[in-house]
């Protein structure tokens, strides 16, 4: 298993649109970022699984440590 790598050290804003799905790269290599392309092959980490209740902005982690994946939890501010 692979830990993963932190993409920045700060949230990801996103508008979200209501009833889409998005998969949140947990890994940190995707270049899609906060977005999964599939460069978790292999890594033992896969996407997560993010269904927007309303359209709305919301904050994707980037630095891959929070605890409320995938949304930021204020964790990158510790690192």
């Amino acid at each position: 298993m692979t830990d993963p790598i932190p993409a920045q050290k700060e949230p990801y804003k996103v508008s979200v649109e209501a009833g889409k799905k998005y998969f949140w790269c947990a890994c940190g290599r995707s270049k899609k970022q906060p977005f999964c392309d599939g460069s978790h092959s292999g890594t033992g980490l896969a996407p997560v699984l993010y269904e927007a209740a309303a359209s709305k902005a919301v904050f994707f982690c980037g630095c891959k440590t929070t605890g409320r994946q995938p949304l930021c939890d204020g964790s990158h501010s510790k690192l």
